[in-house]
């Protein structure tokens, strides 16, 4: 169930609001012995976090599969640099990091009971209800395995951002009375502290005058699939050049972008700067921008983080969708 970006919090009867976590979101599914962790692009978590595998085979539950968020605690917050090295390929590495920061996965949906019977078909209001049940008669010992709180009191939604700030990503806004929607953006809001949007990395250029990456050119794919170069971003640290252009040279393969492409030289810049290297749609990258408008961000935007998490194909104009607004109420 995917969540749709709005800049205020919807309010109104029928609303039910969570605190919108900043980590991996994840699938839990539980038959008998088995455990699989899925991530919302679909590929499979279980190997990177053998805590809460353990975890869940410890519940006196056999059968359930909830929908969640994968967070890792540090010092009274949540680290996300903490929760990207565990997506590490050494077991050896996953083991020591599962034992020095380990995660937690906090809940906010119960999509099939113990009894192994689907609840998708009902509404939330009484999909919440069965996950505060189960959260009553099995979590009570399971320190790694936490419930989301939620409210229908907007006020108290709006007083989480406003007692925990930037600590916060954000406030879920949910419709109490629709089923759980797979894929759909229909049902569910969201309102960050920050615009924020995961592009592809189509693209990248060169520092001028130096061998190693100066930007990285971003896309989305647009109704037609194709991928669009909607912008750039060159907040990169000085630190991380070298060996991010050493992954990004391996990637490097034509066409980048199979839609909008960067265009050539212009005025404004010399024809080394103008030219880039197109690249595998591999990597996803979290940005942070201010507007976007005629097809791409207006200004440069800020890197936040890597996202291994997001497949390249969930990153759509949809996040950017311009809002209605009546502009000339600004001129009375």
């Amino acid at each position: 169930m995917e969540a749709l970006s709005v800049d205020e919090i919807p309010t109104g009867s029928g609303w039910q609001y969570e605190p919108k976590w900043d980590g991996f979101r994840c699938l839990l599914f539980r038959n008998r012995r088995d455990i699989f962790l899925q991530s919302k692009s679909g590929r499979s978590l279980t190997r990177y976090f053998p805590e809460l595998v353990e975890a869940a085979r410890a519940l006196k539950v056999e059968r359930f599969v909830v929908d969640g968020e994968i967070m890792v605690p540090r010092n009274g917050a949540f680290s996300f640099d903490d929760l990207l090295q565990r997506i590490h390929p050494a077991p050896s590495r996953v083991q020591k990091l599962a034992a020095e920061t380990p995660a937690l996965l906090i809940l906010f949906d119960l999509l099939a009971d113990a009894d192994g019977r689907p609840l998708t078909p009902l509404p939330l209001r009484e999909r919440r209800r069965k996950l505060e049940d189960f959260a009553h008669r099995y979590l009570k010992n399971a320190p790694r395995i936490r419930l989301s709180p939620a409210t229908t009191d907007v006020s108290e939604a709006k007083a989480w951002l406003r007692d925990v700030g930037a600590m916060l990503d954000g406030i879920i806004a949910k419709r109490c009375d629709l089923d759980y929607r797979s894929g759909e953006r229909t049902g569910m809001q969201k309102v960050k502290n920050y615009r924020s949007a995961d592009c592809v990395v189509g693209g990248f250029r060169y520092n001028e005058g130096k061998p190693v990456v100066g930007s990285l050119l971003l896309g989305l794919y647009g109704e037609d699939g194709l991928l669009h170069h909607v912008g750039f971003t060159s907040t990169i640290r000085t630190g991380e050049k070298k060996a991010l252009t050493l992954k990004l040279k391996r990637l490097v393969a034509p066409p980048g972008f199979s839609g909008n492409a960067p265009g050539g030289p212009s005025r404004w810049s010399t024809g080394r700067s103008a030219q880039w290297q197109p690249l595998k749609p591999k990597l996803v990258v979290e940005v942070q921008y201010d507007h976007f408008s005629g097809h791409r961000f207006r200004h440069g935007t800020k890197f936040l983080r890597w996202r291994p998490d997001k497949s390249p194909r969930q990153c759509t104009m949809d996040q950017v969708v311009q809002r209605k607004a009546n502009l000339a109420k600004l001129l009375t």
